[in-house]
């Protein structure tokens, strides 16, 4: 199945669609009863659309693209069609070229009105893809839970009737700063590929302060090109290349050591197409979340490592996260829900899969293993180990729940934060501190470990009291269970950024960690997307 928007209608719309067009034309007033040929060519175009047979019927089956008096929507559809490249759209797609010279070759009322139909489904497609995307996000990945926010095609009609055209179709697109910043970046680096990219690759395996030679250079002339060090004759890997590997490493999420090893050179390598790629995949994705995220929200990029607090598109807090693990049953899905509460002192109800795959075969060899685990019947009594018989259970048959009590040592830690889903994803502490300083941390069952959890729940808590850390505190020294909610549920969102663009204007770029936006360049390549080269 494709990844590509659907956009066939169903037969039973249809036929309801043509009884409709009929119902119109037999009872029409006997002073309307002689339909122009042009409005019945309209009629029966768009005879296989109930959107668009409502949006004619309600006017007559008159146009809105075919009369000299139409010639400012028209010119405003064109412009938006030759510029979807801009976009990362596939231009071809619109058929600019093609449509034009149908409207050029048509003489006949039959032909104007199929044309009309035409470009009222080519402006509703034009208006979808750029709004909220080409591709359904799930036929992608299943872990892509993104519920992509269409816009109702009728009204999209009504409102591009009764508004400025150009003025409209320059609003379709998302209004987010960072679709802005991204659409000028992908741009940027189209100018650059005419212009020849970055210029030779550096060979070896690393180089560090001191180094000089051939690899050195082609280095410095690397990092020149992409504009993280001055112009310098240097030939010495000196201070000015070092704080440029480091300026490099902040820009690309690598550990700042100042050091081009393996890794750092594998991303110093990294050819401006694939870079581009990155853009216009951010881009699409954009598009999938095109609605309001909250003046306060919660943004987690997976790819990042990290979750912040959003005020008003302000980061106002940031801490270092930890996400799933690259196997397929233990990835970080991406979602958008609401933090209603978090929980002080949790318990960890042990997921099924995680019994299952993890602690069941080592209760087969050992009834006593996992000691910090309460075993539950389904009546919530405690299984007692001691007389207990494991070995006969399976995956399929095992009876029991497992629960980790309020400990120090408890997987989630001392605290949860709770958006109740169906995912069973949260964030929360973790006593498994030492993973937060590696470079890459994806190493959870899924749910998102933060570095800084009390800094973060002081965060949330701020909103509602004024002395956050004592409250926190407070509950935490009494060692039970607690349950503190937000006043004000905050919106999260798990999103998955490999290139992104903040305020001031220097990219940043990630590893493609679960291979996601891999498939989804490949989707959009299907559908038509290109890379290009610009000239300034």
């Amino acid at each position: 199945m494709s990844a590509y928007r659907v956009r066939s209608r169903p037969l039973a719309h249809i036929l309801g669609a043509v009884m409709a067009m009929f119902v119109f034309l037999i009872t029409a007033p006997q002073s309307q009863a002689q339909v122009t040929d042009f409005r019945q060519a309209v009629a029966q175009a768009a005879a296989n659309d109930p959107d668009l047979v409502s949006f004619y019927r309600e006017r007559g089956f008159n146009g809105i693209w075919s009369t000299s008096g139409d010639r400012n929507r028209r010119n405003a559809l064109f412009a938006a069609f030759n510029a979807a490249a801009d976009h990362g759209l596939p231009a071809d797609l619109y058929d600019a070229n093609g449509l034009m010279a149908q409207l050029q070759a048509a003489s006949t009322p039959q032909e104007q009105g199929r044309l009309e139909v035409e470009l009222s489904r080519k402006f509703l497609d034009y208006a979808r893809d750029v709004q909220t995307g080409l591709l359904i996000p799930s036929r992608i990945d299943p872990a892509i839970h993104r519920q992509v926010p269409l816009r109702s095609r009728l009204g999209t009609l009504r409102a591009f009737e009764q508004s400025n055209p150009a003025a409209f179709m320059r609003a379709l697109p998302p209004s987010a700063p960072e679709y802005t910043r991204l659409m000028a970046e992908k741009m940027r680096i189209e100018r650059l590929l005419a212009d020849g990219g970055w210029g030779a690759q550096v060979p070896g395996r690393k180089y560090e302060r001191g180094d000089s030679g051939a690899g050195v250079v082609a280095l410095r002339n690397r990092l020149i090109t992409m504009g993280f060090l001055p112009r310098t004759n240097t030939q010495t890997y000196d201070d000015s290349i070092f704080g440029a590997v480091q300026r490099f490493q902040q820009a690309h999420g690598l550990a700042i050591d100042g050091t081009a090893g393996p890794g750092t050179l594998e991303e110093i390598n990294v050819q401006p197409e694939q870079r581009l790629r990155s853009i216009i995949v951010a881009m699409e994705r954009e598009r999938w979340i095109n609605r309001p995220r909250g003046e306060r929200h919660i943004w987690v990029n997976i790819t990042d490592f990290t979750a912040k607090i959003i005020d008003n598109g302000v980061e106002t807090f940031s801490t270092r996260s930890v996400v799933g693990a690259r196997d397929r049953d233990r990835v970080t899905p991406e979602f958008s829900d609401v933090m209603e509460f978090m929980v002080i002192n949790p318990s960890w109800y042990v997921p099924r899969s995680i019994i299952t795959k993890e602690y069941l075969p080592q209760l087969r060899n050992n009834p006593r293993a996992v000691r910090n685990l309460v075993i539950t019947d389904s009546r919530g009594r405690v299984v007692d180990r001691s007389t207990a018989d494991f070995s006969g259970y399976t995956e399929a048959n095992f009876p029991y729940s497992m629960r980790e009590p309020p400990s120090q040592g408890n997987a989630l830690g001392l605290v949860k934060f709770m958006f109740p889903n169906r995912y069973n994803i949260y964030l929360h502490d973790t006593p498994a501190k030492s993973l937060f300083g590696r470079e890459t941390r994806a190493y959870s069952h899924g749910c998102v470990r933060l570095a800084d959890p009390f800094d973060f729940a002081y965060a949330l808590l701020a909103a509602q009291v004024g002395n956050p850390q004592e409250v926190f505190q407070g509950h935490l020294r009494s060692g039970r269970e607690r349950r503190v909610d937000l006043e004000a549920p905050v919106p999260v969102h798990l999103v998955y950024r490999t290139a992104t663009v903040p305020a001031d204007g220097r990219v940043q770029y990630r590893r493609d960690v679960y291979g996601r936006d891999g498939r989804i360049w490949n989707a959009l390549s299907r559908e038509g997307v290109a890379l290009r080269a610009v000239r300034g």
